[in-house]
Order: structure tokens, then C-alpha cells, then sequence
């Protein structure tokens, strides 16, 4: 496995936990709390291995940088940075909000819950986009 592998891999499990929110978020408005649960704890697995993934690409150089096309840079750097701000954001909330579930405190979880779900989405979601926009719609040069 080259650094060059990890971004589709990313890509996918970013995407694999939209799917399982998506679900998990059925699954509860049908009052069917153990697949909500399956649903939400995969996402979660998926959150984590994606997060390994990541920080492994990174710290085997992994490194993109948007370039062209200029008109579309900002608009990219505005996706980007609300991406990754949340992501930061994200991760206690979910953690908290899991906790809450584990510990059975389920109004709790679902006070906390009405935030997580959004975010985390939104992070998932986005995290695909920038593959997308980097890999598939705007590939970038080449670094020297």
C-alpha cells in the first residue's frame, strides 16, 4: 500500500459512515432501536478507522494542494475549512453523545444527539466532496 492509496480509502469510509447515519437516523424515527444502535456504532467503527487512515496518509506525506481552477479556490477553501473545523468539533460530541446511549441516558443522548447527527453528517458528507473535488472533478498538478 503507497500514500497514493489512502485518499479513495477515505473517501469510501466517509462515505460508509453517511450511509450507516443515514440509517441509524431511519432506524430511530421507526422506533427500531437495536438497527439504530448496529447503525450508529458502525459509523462509529467507520469514523475511527477513516481517522486512522488519515492521519496514516498524512504521516507518510500525504499532501494535496488546490491550485486550479483559481475561481473555484475559494469556494473549495470555504468547503475545506467549515470541514475541518467541524471534524475537530465533532469528535467529542460524538463521543459524548455514545456515552450517554452506553450509559442508558437517553434523554441526554437525545438532547446531545440533535447536534452530533447534523455535524457528523455534514463532516462525512464533506469529506467525500473534497475527494471529490481533489481526485475526481479538479485533479491538481502534480507536486515537483
Amino acid at each position: 500500500m503507497t500514500v497514493h492509496d489512502f485518499p479513495p480509502i477515505n473517501a469510501t469510509l466517509n462515505g460508509l459512515s453517511a450511509l450507516f447515519l443515514a440509517a441509524g437516523f431511519v432506524f430511530i424515527k421507526r422506533k427500531q432501536v437495536a438497527a439504530h444502535r448496529a447503525c450508529m456504532i458502525a459509523a462509529f467503527c467507520t469514523s475511527v478507522i477513516f481517522l486512522v487512515c488519515y492521519l496514516t496518509y498524512h504521516f507518510m506525506g500525504g499532501f494535496t494542494r488546490f491550485v486550479e481552477p483559481a475561481s473555484f479556490k475559494k469556494w473549495y477553501l470555504l468547503l475545506l475549512g467549515t470541514h475541518t473545523i467541524l471534524a475537530v468539533v465533532i469528535v467529542p460530541l460524538i463521543l459524548i453523545t455514545l456515552n450517554h446511549a452506553r450509559k442508558q441516558r437517553f434523554e441526554q443522548h437525545r438532547k446531545i444527539a440533535r447536534w452530533t447527527w447534523p455535524l457528523w453528517m455534514y463532516v462525512s458528507v464533506t469529506g467525500v466532496l473534497v475527494y471529490l473535488i481533489l481526485y475526481q472533478i479538479y485533479p491538481q498538478p502534480a507536486s515537483p
